[in-house]
């Protein structure tokens, strides 16, 4: 198996309301990804991923993106040692 890891994701824009925890769950699942998302005070999306580190770069990647009615203007993303998550969920 390859080397898992866990990225600690910022998303910022316009990025709440929009669907975006929503397709990040869709998206995280869709690629094998364990880990959670949730909405910040400030504005931002937090998100931590775990998985492969080609599952996590492709995830980025569509972290910059995003779903359609959102508008990301920066991604940061910094590597940690894994937490074991079991699931990919939306916190609230």
């Amino acid at each position: 198996m390859k080397e898992k890891l866990l990225y600690k994701i910022h998303v910022t824009g316009q990025v709440q309301g929009v669907g975006f925890r929503w397709g990040a769950a869709t998206e995280a699942g869709n690629r094998g990804i364990k880990g959670y998302v949730k909405n910040l005070p400030n504005g931002s999306v937090y998100i931590e991923a775990e998985g492969s580190r080609e599952q996590l770069n492709a995830f980025v990647e569509w972290c910059k993106q995003g779903p359609v009615f959102s508008i990301v203007e920066t991604v940061t993303a910094d590597p940690f040692p894994p937490v074991n998550y079991s699931d990919f969920l939306i916190e609230h």
